[in-house]
């Protein structure tokens, strides 16, 4: 079977043979007793014709992009069923329990006349079956398109419009490729068998061997707890590597000579010449006219399908959870993929924290003022005029309201306390006089409710600013002196998009100050561990990388080869939002190179992305992001909103904060991504502003089940893939989601550790598999070879 992380890529012309990169999980790569650098070079772009007149359309949407505000995607109406009597139903669901678990049924498809037909006994479906699914046929009634040709367009247009797809997936393929990030194994392999026909080349697949089925009582569904102290690991020896930043991007040399030869490790990453001709490329396709058509009718096909789907087989899902053992949706692992650290708890439970304080620590030196004057907890409320009795949440105010909408500043101004910088500088932040104190308390305090909850986590964003270069060993040493540690949370580490701040405030010079600040700790601590040791560490709970600000803020300039290099980014403007995160990937993909060869784990990229601004964003998440939050904008580009959809690209949503930033809740799209098949998740984003309970994840699934009328299956799909997108190690979702959920199809669920029935995984696996079937069978048709 093959597997979606083990992938290889072609080496120079000095090696005969391709060298394998092999991962296993989530980027955990095997480790390398000796350091001896794989050398891998990957093809270099070449130059057409027609990159010119690629880049002046992409010129063309950037300027026109503004004032396209309309939304091109249907309305998603949620559908109503008929309300039968409580005691038919139920005796419904039971005969349909019954049936289902007598016998099971292999599934087979045969061709029948031209017309739509609604199979019952699973009879007439794909004749093809994946290996893993040929023993677990799953009973429901399915809808297809049967005849010769079931696209619905001219026979020309659908060879277009698969052959412009495929050339999208495969470009998302290479660069998730060279950065050791995921791509959907069945994806991969429809691309792979057009590599005969010259549409795909540098990436093989590897098989890999999956675990058997295993039950709770051998793999239970609780991973082992961590004991001792979790920052403990093994120290490993240096390298000597030497590190220099060439052209934005860090070049590892294997020693002093090799430096002054310039002769660097040949690890590959995307030269900005080969990134802006494929953003060029892309941007052509978002804007292509039949393409655009194409794509939003396979999504309203999409979205009726569900439908039926739901019509059909409402019941039969029920039926499924309520016939397993003690397993429901509040017993079910969820993730909150999407959360920020200074912001993970509640109102109350910040004002309950500070008036405790208050009490605790009043005359406990906490700050300076700026005469460098020391303060006391309770000089700095005195010189406030409040008292411990006085404060209470609406003079705290924090929470959002109906005045921060389409107003990120005034957002931002939420994140202090009785608006005060110097309680946010106190309490929610890691680097200030009592060297993060109080902040370690409050995380905590919110990671003992997440542990007390058992069946929440959270990934929380901690933000290294890019100001100076110590920024890493400080935010370490927090971690480590206050043990801010818990088995239900990760860390991602979000960079914020300030440069220009920076800039005007003298404390950088250019772009490249901010990310040698960034990226050049990581590969220090990566070459030496001993010269970073709480870095190395605490790098053992970090899984990605985020980029975060408004997006909707207007970019002066667009991305292109006139942009200066970061050296040469000296002005105070802002550089775009692709020029972050192009040169944040192509660190981030020698940096994973470097850590594979030393036997650690790899980050991914998971910025914001799409939740305002130019759609642009959502080329480049596509193109470089493992994982988005957000996504908003999709449903404004069919084509893109499709892509997502076949590379299944997974999107964390937060429908309360977008109601309070940007959208409102009755406009968010994520019960239409969701019927379609999109990988989508639910996120709080940021419960200090918009929740009111401490299970803010909770309070986002029932009012999002309350609003769109969501079933006990879909929420625990939407559960489901909060997992599987998440940074949790390979390990830690074998015993919450079973050992070989890898495996694509009902094969991977475990529907006593998910409670997500098989015929929803089957519904979703044979739908996706009939959309790639049917770009890839009419690309493939195709005798002209495309443009390499």
């Amino acid at each position: 079977m093959a597997s979606r992380d083990t992938l290889t890529l072609q080496t120079d012309a000095q090696a005969d043979q391709p060298m394998p990169i092999t991962m296993s999980g989530k980027g955990s790569p095997l480790p390398s007793p000796i350091f001896s650098p794989t050398r891998l070079v990957f093809p270099k772009r070449i130059h057409t014709d027609m990159d010119e007149k690629f880049e002046e359309l992409a010129d063309n949407i950037f300027h026109r992009h503004a004032s396209a505000s309309n939304e091109i995607s249907a309305p998603y109406e949620v559908p109503q069923y008929p309300i039968e009597e409580q005691q038919t139903r139920m005796k419904m669901e039971r005969q349909i329990s019954h049936k289902m678990y007598e016998k099971g049924h292999r599934l087979s498809h045969t061709p029948a006349p031209s017309k739509m037909m609604i199979e019952e006994d699973g009879e007439d479906v794909a004749a093809v079956m994946e290996a893993e699914d040929e023993d677990l046929g799953t009973v429901f009634q399915r809808v297809s398109i049967s005849g010769e040709d079931t696209s619905g367009v001219p026979l020309e247009d659908l060879r277009d419009a698969s052959k412009s797809l495929v050339r999208a997936l495969i470009i998302r393929e290479k660069y998730m490729a060279m950065a050791l990030q995921s791509f959907p194994k069945i994806a991969a392999r429809r691309l792979q068998s057009l590599e005969d026909k010259g549409l795909l080349n540098g990436i093989v697949i590897d098989d890999t061997v999956h675990e058997e089925r295993k039950t709770i009582e051998d793999h239970p569904i609780h991973p082992p707890t961590t004991s001792g102290n979790p920052f403990d690991c093994e120290m490993l020896d240096s390298v000597g590597c030497v590190m220099k930043s060439i052209g934005g991007v860090v070049h590892v040399y294997k020693d002093h000579t090799s430096c002054e030869q310039n002769d660097p490790i040949e690890w590959p990453y995307p030269d900005i010449y080969t990134f802006i001709a494929d953003q060029n490329l892309m941007s052509a396709f978002i804007s292509d006219g039949p393409l655009k058509s194409f794509c939003y009718r396979r999504l309203l096909y999409l979205s009726s399908k569900y439908q039926f789907h739901v019509l059909l087989n409402e019941l039969r899902e029920s039926a499924a959870q309520k016939e397993v053992p003690h397993r429901d949706f509040y017993n079910i692992r969820k993730v909150d993929t999407h959360i920020h650290a200074s912001s993970c708890m509640n109102q109350k439970h910040l004002l309950r924290f500070i008036k405790k304080s208050m009490k605790t620590d009043a005359d406990l030196v906490v700050c300076k003022d700026q005469t460098g004057k020391e303060l006391t907890m309770k000089e700095v409320f005195a010189s406030l005029n409040l008292t411990c009795y006085d404060l209470n949440v609406d003079m705290l105010d924090v929470h959002a309201d109906r005045n921060t909408f389409h107003r990120f500043d005034k957002f931002n101004a939420k994140y202090n306390p009785i608006g005060e910088s110097r309680l946010r500088e106190i309490f929610i932040k890691t680097d200030n006089y009592v060297r993060g104190k109080y902040f370690a308390k409050v995380l905590k305090e919110v990671m003992s409710d997440l542990e007390e909850s058992k069946y929440q986590n959270a990934e929380y964003r901690l933000s290294i600013y890019g100001k100076s270069r110590d920024e890493w060993d400080i935010m370490a040493k927090w971690a480590i002196e206050f043990n801010v540690y818990s088995d239900n949370v990760r860390w991602l580490i979000q960079v914020p998009r300030l440069y220009d701040v920076y800039k005007s405030n003298k404390l950088v010079e250019n772009f490249q100050e901010v990310l040698d600040n960034v990226f050049m700790p990581l590969f220090e601590a990566t070459n030496d561990p001993a010269s970073h040791p709480e870095l190395h560490k605490f790098l053992q709970h970090v899984t990605g990388l985020d980029s975060v600000d408004d997006e909707s803020k207007r970019e002066a300039s667009k991305f292109d080869k006139s942009c200066p290099s970061p050296e040469q980014w000296c002005s105070g403007e802002n550089p775009p939002y692709a020029y972050y995160i192009y040169y944040m990937y192509a660190n981030l993909v020698v940096l994973n190179h470097f850590r594979r060869e030393r036997g650690l784990h790899t980050l991914v990229l998971r910025p914001h992305c799409g939740e305002a601004g130019s759609v642009h964003h959502l080329v480049t998440g596509f193109m470089l992001a493992e994982n988005i939050s957000h996504g908003l904008l999709l449903r404004k580009v069919p084509v893109l909103q499709y892509l997502y959809y076949l590379s299944q690209i997974g999107i964390a949503m937060s429908p309360l904060s977008n109601n309070s930033l940007f959208l409102n809740y009755h406009r968010n799209p994520l019960p239409e991504y969701l019927a379609r098949g999109l990988n989508v998740s639910l996120s709080t984003d940021d419960p200090l502003q918009f929740h009111f309970t401490k299970e803010p994840l909770m309070e986002e699934y029932s009012i999002a089940a309350q609003v769109w009328k969501l079933t006990p299956c879909d929420m625990s799909e939407l559960a489901r893939n909060s997992v599987t997108m998440s940074g949790f190690s390979h390990m830690v979702k074998q015993h919450w989601m079973g050992p070989n959920y890898t495996n694509e199809g009902v094969a991977g669920n475990d529907i006593s550790r998910t409670n997500v029935p098989n015929i929803r995984v089957a519904y979703r696996y044979e739908t996706l598999r009939d959309e790639l079937d049917t770009i890839c069978t009419a690309a493939g048709n195709n005798q002209e070879k495309p443009e390499q």
